[in-house]
């Protein structure tokens, strides 16, 4: 009677156990719920935080600290061009100069002791870079001379001078690119910043991925084990009986005890890794930037991992790979602005010529000096016309004194080997990147490779892990029934509970492993982005 009391016990020991695995092979299985849970603010007593996916890759773009501090290169950048397109912004200046000179004198058609003399000049020019290279200014120049030096006709002396000028390279430096060079470069420059911030992000959203994934197969994995230790501890208690109704020998007991501090060890271990995912998710989402002890908080993760099969062949991935990686793309325009740089560097090889163009305007007034019988000579100063200031600027400014000049100007500099020096340097950083794309292309290649192999093996992997584990689910049913009968032991059965306990968690892992293969290939194709819906707007454009 004992004998099958014994049997009975085993049998609802083992019934639960596969019950508790057929369930958990039941959540692996099931769909993704049309909507998913919204985030909860966290129990302040429990401290419970249930997340999606989406959730967590939400907090880590909104709150990631790195990510926050990447995101100011791109900007940095295009604050660059910014200042490169001030160059084109006229410039105005104002110059103010005063001068009082004496000197001895030297003539009797100076003073007769000191000639002393009093200037004031200012000057205000408009000057504009020209996008073909040249300049062009526009100034007006106006002084006041006062001086006690005989014999003078005029003082003090009002003068203003209207000048236009105009200069334009013909061959080094002209062109609308190289004119606009600085421009055109820290627009390279902010586009590869910008495509380079887009490959943080792949990563980001890769790595928020794989931590969230595998906090999923902790949690399942501590929950196996937490079910294979209780089935253990009860199957001790059964034996503690049977031992002390003799039953069973003593070394049932020792059997059991050994099994049951096994699967504590096993629990413990799995704790750490929940714990240790745990962390590493509140840190790659600064959950502390919403909640003041993060420590109280356990996330639960919402989503369940896909167990579909996705098709995908290696030259559709390496397609998409190509149009789609950031990096790629930096690359390639890295590139671009290495061949404008030796456009630039061949342009500086030839001679400056330039065209130089100037016309002007000058007015002169001030206070007219009569000598007796209009003749200077006598010395002796009979009365004064006064003059105005304005008057020299009217004439300035109506071009009454029209004088122009025209000039070619050529300059072959001595150093032009360091401008040759600086066109080879050019030419090899062309080459450089050129083979730098190619071997990122190559190693593309590979990498998408490996990535579309992973997704194929890891289903494979959980479509095998599945079926081996049904098959411990059946060999723990047909021990169980060999143990009614007498023809098994404890020990076996426990053999074959850990058995099924591993399968699961291997198909589990195998699960987690197949939907982080799918989500490194959509970071190697750079598809994460898109497939999460998300866009980073950068700067204000």
């Amino acid at each position: 009677m004992r004998r099958k009391i014994s049997f009975l016990w085993f049998h609802i020991c083992s019934a639960l156990l596969i019950f508790s695995c057929l369930l958990s092979a039941r959540t692996l299985q099931m769909e993704k719920m049309d909507k998913e849970k919204p985030a909860q603010t966290g129990d302040e007593n429990e401290g419970f935080l249930e997340l999606s996916l989406n959730d967590c890759i939400f907090r880590a773009l909104k709150n990631n600290l790195g990510l926050a501090a990447e995101m100011l290169t791109p900007e940095i950048a295009a604050r660059n061009v910014t200042l490169a397109m001030e160059k084109f912004m006229p410039a105005i200046t104002f110059n103010y100069n005063k001068q009082d000179t004496r000197n001895a004198s030297y003539s009797f058609l100076d003073a007769s002791d000191v000639v002393i003399t009093h200037q004031d000049d200012y000057t205000v020019q408009l000057a504009q870079q020209l996008p073909t290279g040249g300049s062009l200014s526009f100034s007006l120049y106006n002084y006041v001379n006062d001086s006690n030096r005989r014999f003078q006709t005029i003082n003090p002396r009002y003068g203003s001078t209207l000048r236009i000028t105009f200069s334009q390279p013909l061959l080094k430096d002209f062109g609308f690119r190289i004119g606009r060079r600085e421009i055109i470069v820290a627009k390279y420059n902010r586009d590869i910043s910008e495509e380079n911030f887009q490959k943080q992000l792949e990563d980001l959203i890769y790595n928020v991925e794989s931590i969230y994934w595998n906090l999923v197969y902790s949690r399942e994995n501590l929950k196996v084990r937490q079910q294979s230790l209780k089935l253990a501890q009860e199957l001790l208690e059964k034996n503690k009986i049977e031992i002390e109704a003799g039953i069973l020998p003593p070394i049932e007991r020792l059997t059991a005890e050994a099994e049951v501090s096994t699967r504590r060890a096993d629990i413990i271990e799995a704790e750490a890794l929940v714990k240790n995912y745990e962390d590493q998710l509140k840190t790659i989402m600064n959950l502390a930037a919403e909640y003041k002890d993060i420590k109280k908080i356990k996330i639960v993760p919402t989503d369940l991992p896909e167990t579909g099969k996705k098709e995908i062949s290696y030259e559709e991935a390496l397609a998409t790979a190509l149009q789609k990686r950031p990096d790629l793309q930096a690359a390639r325009i890295d590139l671009e602005n290495r061949q404008f740089t030796l456009s630039y560097a061949r342009n500086q090889l030839l001679p400056d010529l330039r065209l130089q163009f100037s016309y002007w305007s000058p007015g002169l007034s001030g206070d007219q000096i009569l000598y007796k019988d209009n003749n200077a000579l006598t010395g002796i100063i009979v009365g004064r016309i006064p003059g105005r200031k304005t008057d020299a600027l009217r004439d300035a400014i109506n071009f009454r004194f029209k004088n122009w000049s025209a000039a070619v100007v050529v300059t072959l500099p001595i150093n032009s080997v360091f401008t040759r020096a600086y066109y080879a340097q050019a030419k090899l950083s062309l080459e450089q990147a050129q083979l730098r794309l190619k071997n990122q292309e190559q190693l593309l290649s590979l990498e998408i490779s490996n990535a579309v192999r992973a997704v194929e093996t890891n289903y494979q992997r959980a479509q095998a892990y599945r079926a081996a584990r049904e098959l411990a689910e059946k060999k723990l049913e047909a021990e169980q029934e060999k143990l009614k009968v007498g023809l098994s032991t404890n020990y076996l059965v426990l053999q074959y509970q850990r058995d099924l306990a591993n399968a699961m968690t291997m198909e589990l892992k195998a699960l987690i492993d197949y939907n982080l293969s799918l989500a490194n290939l959509d970071r190697v194709m750079g598809m994460g982005r898109e497939r999460r819906n998300v866009r980073v707007i950068i700067g204000d454009d």
